[in-house]
């Protein structure tokens, strides 16, 4: 053997060694997407030998890929001769090999970002595709969990920390975007104010642990009973509001009056004490004559005020008499 052959086989001998070594997939197809060359990443991740998959169609080899996506992204390829690319966020992988590193682990999968790159042949006609896969476990594991971290921070940012509701800052946002609505589409939402009678009496009687109790209690009830549609929250001290999104006033009663009378009919044990307590509530319908989302929560409060001097454990609607009255 000449040296130059020597070293033609020597080259040829490394650069295979590196294709089989490279920590990035390497899968070549011919235009009948029948599997050419498969590297030892895919052999080492898959299972499947390169004497197996030989010549045979991507598609029976694995049956579990995506043929119409697969085929959306690798056509063109031929037909254009321009390079495609794919992300994880765009699809989490394209073989679905498990993943089997220790910082990842918590990753049933391996994340993949892939190349493909057209091949042609001497005449420059695309013969075949070379898919490139790309392991990306660690980059998008840790999006995702910075992506959880700060959907968790954002969430406690809206968050009432003893009932769990919305606290009035975020609910308060949620009733001017409400406002704006129907200020455009002049359709129906009832707005309601509640909160607990004499609860100077809970807290002087029992103690402000006390008092947190009955919150908590008043709270868990408005969540058990709030529609998938409705937005509660915590206006204030023992104080509650809720927008009864599509609701009328005299839909709006019923939900009210069943609040009412499930807190009237409950108790709050502490300390082995029963304490019972009832809630006076107002609501106000959207109405165009409110020119921004305070003249709303000002109805609600002038029905809420009624409730209290008509004698408690009530509820009032708003009316333009109760305004004039409460002014």
């Amino acid at each position: 053997m000449t040296e130059k052959a020597t070293i033609e086989v020597s080259e040829v001998h490394w650069l295979m060694d590196m294709f089989q070594s490279v920590d990035v997939g390497l899968v070549v197809l011919d235009r009948d997407y029948k599997i050419q060359v498969w590297n030892g990443f895919m052999e080492n991740h898959s299972g499947v030998t390169p004497y197996d998959v030989r010549n045979k169609s991507l598609f029976e080899a694995f049956p579990a890929l995506d043929e119409y996506w697969l085929k959306q992204k690798t056509d063109p390829v031929f037909v254009l001769k321009n390079r495609a690319f794919t992300i994880w966020e765009q699809t989490p992988h394209i073989f679905k090999f498990k993943n089997y590193r220790p910082i990842t682990s918590v990753a049933p999968f391996m994340y993949q970002n892939a190349t493909f790159i057209p091949l042609t042949d001497t005449m420059g006609e695309v013969t075949h595709l070379c898919i490139i896969i790309y392991d990306v476990t660690d980059v998008a594991i840790s999006k995702i969990e910075l992506e959880e971290v700060n959907k968790e921070l954002k969430r406690l940012s809206q968050t009432d920390r003893l009932t769990n509701l919305n606290n009035r800052g975020y609910w308060e946002e949620c009733l001017q975007r409400e406002f704006q609505r129907q200020k455009r589409s002049h359709n129906i939402s009832t707005l309601l104010i509640f909160d607990i009678d004499h609860f100077k009496k809970v807290n002087d009687g029992y103690g402000h642990a006390a008092g947190d109790e009955a919150i908590l209690h008043l709270a868990k009830i408005l969540r058990k009973n709030l529609r998938e549609t409705d937005i509660g929250g915590r206006y204030g001290g023992e104080e509650y509001a809720v927008i009864l999104t599509e609701t009328d006033v005299q839909h709006g009663l019923i939900f009210a009056e069943r609040i009412r009378k499930i807190v009237e009919e409950s108790h709050v044990l502490y300390n082995d004490i029963e304490i019972k307590f009832t809630i006076s509530m107002g609501l106000a319908e959207y109405s165009d004559q409110f020119e921004n989302h305070q003249n709303w929560i000002e109805a609600a409060d002038s029905a809420l005020y009624v409730a209290k001097t008509d004698g408690r454990n009530l509820v009032r609607t708003f009316t333009p008499d109760i305004e004039r009255v409460v002014k």
